[in-house]
C-alpha cells in the first residue's frame, strides 16, 4: 500500500473514531481524542491528556487489507463491564483493565483491546461499542488569540 493510500486510510479511520489522526514515518496510524471527564489526583483537578486518553492505532496492512489494530481508553469504574461486553461481542480482544493513578477521584480505569482485521472494520466496531460510555469525548480547539500554537480544551 502506498504512503498516500495509508494517509487516506488513516484519515478515514480518524473520521470514524472522531479523533485526530496522523501517520508516522513507520506507517503507524495514530488516532487520539480525550474523554470529557473530571478527575482529581491527590486532591488536585486534572485535565492532563495522560489521564483522559482514547488512543487507537493500526499498522502493517497486509495484502488482504488486515492490520494490527490497538486501542486504549480511560473509563469510569461503572463503564468497565458494559464496554467489556460490547467489545467482546464484536470479537475484539480485551487485553488489560487496570489503573494508572493512585488517589484519583472518581476511580479511573484503563482498558486495552486489539484485533487483526481491516482498520475501518475495527474503527466501526469500536465506535459502536463506545456508545455505552457516558459523555464520550471532547475535541481540542485551537486557541485563537495567541501568538503561540497552543491548544486548550
Amino acid at each position: 500500500m502506498s504512503r498516500q493510500d495509508l494517509e487516506r486510510l488513516c484519515q478515514e479511520y480518524a473520521r470514524i473514531l472522531e479523533g485526530e489522526g496522523s501517520l508516522d514515518e513507520n506507517g503507524v496510524c495514530l488516532v487520539q481524542k480525550f474523554r470529557d471527564l473530571r478527575f482529581t489526583i491527590l486532591g488536585r483537578p486534572t485535565q492532563s491528556p495522560l489521564v483522559l486518553p482514547q488512543f487507537f492505532t493500526f499498522e502493517g496492512v497486509d495484502s488482504r487489507g488486515n492490520a494490527l489494530n490497538l486501542g486504549e481508553t480511560v473509563l469510569l469504574q461503572e463503564e468497565v463491564n458494559p464496554l467489556l461486553t460490547e467489545l467482546r461481542q464484536r470479537d475484539l480482544i480485551v487485553t488489560a483493565i487496570h489503573n494508572h493513578w493512585l488517589f484519583e477521584e472518581p476511580r479511573a480505569m484503563y482498558m486495552h483491546f486489539e484485533s487483526v482485521e481491516p482498520p475501518l472494520q475495527f474503527a466501526r466496531k469500536v465506535r459502536e461499542a463506545f456508545r455505552v460510555l457516558n459523555n464520550n469525548s471532547r475535541k481540542k480547539k485551537k486557541k485563537r488569540n495567541s501568538g503561540f500554537d497552543d491548544w486548550f480544551w
